[in-house]
């Protein structure tokens, strides 16, 4: 007689370990406060041209062709987390990207290395100006700090 009520503790407890899992990756009401804090208090690594390809400007895009790199910040579940963007730009359109990781935890580090695995082949051949970027790999956090870098990176290059 005591088997059933087991078996229902255990799918039970079964059940809220996969809905924390799954909160652990929503985006969070106060993430977008807390990244503007951090853009607004400086306490985000500045974007800049880390190595130019060349002087030449797109008349269209109005950017400048090169590689630039900046640091994003986003809140996580374990604080604020850091992910660094590098975008190759080439008349205004990505031509290239590599993520740095910067994770705080075990966590950190599986969502942003998923993230890294997926963002390539979403933004690669897209306009700059078209990146906006919510949901890679099963990463949507790690996405509010590449927006965030992006925005650095587009100041920069032009």
């Amino acid at each position: 007689m005591s088997f059933p009520v087991r078996k229902s503790v255990f799918v039970g407890l079964a059940g809220m370990s996969l809905i924390g899992t799954v909160a652990g990756c929503a985006p969070s009401a106060q993430a977008p406060a807390a990244q503007s804090t951090a853009a607004s208090t400086g306490s985000a690594t500045s974007g800049a041209p880390i190595a130019s390809t060349g002087a030449s400007t797109s008349a269209a895009s109005g950017y400048k062709d090169g590689t630039y790199s900046a640091d994003g910040n986003y809140v996580s579940p374990n604080g604020t987390e850091t992910v660094g963007v590098e975008l190759t730009l080439s008349g205004g359109t990505v031509s290239d990207v590599n993520i740095t990781q910067h994770p705080s935890n075990p966590n950190t580090r599986k969502f942003q290395g998923e993230f890294a695995g997926g963002i390539k082949a979403q933004i690669v051949g897209k306009n700059l100006d078209e990146l906006n970027v919510s949901k890679v790999a099963g990463s949507s956090l790690t996405s509010g700090g590449f927006n965030e870098a992006v925005e650095k990176i587009k100041s920069e290059a032009q």
